[in-house]
C-alpha cells in the first residue's frame, strides 16, 4: 500500500476529498460474498446495498423466467470512495469477482442535512 493510500485510509472518511461513487451490480448469488469482501477492505469507509432489476436485450444471459418478465434481479452496491483509490478497488474486485458490472461517477456534493 502506498503512502498516499495510507494517508487517505487513515483520515476519518477517506472519500471526503475528491470523492466518487462506485456502483456495482451483482447477481443475488454474489451478495453475501461481496458484502463480506467489502467489509474487510480497509479503503472502504462504508457502503449501501439495494435490490434492483436489470433490463436489456441480452436474452442469452437471462433465465426463462427472466426472459418472460423482462428483467433480472440484481443487488446494487453504492460505495463512496476517494477518486484516487477507485482504480485500486476496481482492480482488486476484478481479481475476486470477474465479470462484475460497475460505474464510477464523480460526487459533486455529499454530507448530512
Amino acid at each position: 500500500m502506498s503512502e498516499t493510500e495510507k494517508k487517505l485510509i487513515d483520515s476519518d472518511n477517506p472519500s471526503e476529498q475528491n470523492p466518487c461513487l462506485v456502483m456495482l451490480f451483482a447477481t443475488p448469488a454474489l451478495e453475501e460474498s461481496l458484502v463480506d469482501w467489502l467489509l474487510e477492505n480497509e479503503s472502504i469507509y462504508g457502503f449501501s446495498t439495494t435490490e434492483s432489476y436489470g433490463h436489456g436485450q441480452r436474452a442469452s444471459a437471462m433465465s426463462l423466467l427472466e426472459q418472460v418478465t423482462g428483467r433480472q434481479r440484481r443487488i446494487q452496491f453504492l460505495i463512496e470512495i476517494n477518486q484516487n483509490l477507485a482504480p485500486v478497488l476496481l482492480q482488486s474486485l476484478k481479481l475476486s469477482f470477474p465479470g462484475l458490472h460497475f460505474l464510477v461517477i464523480p460526487v459533486l456534493s455529499a454530507g448530512s442535512l
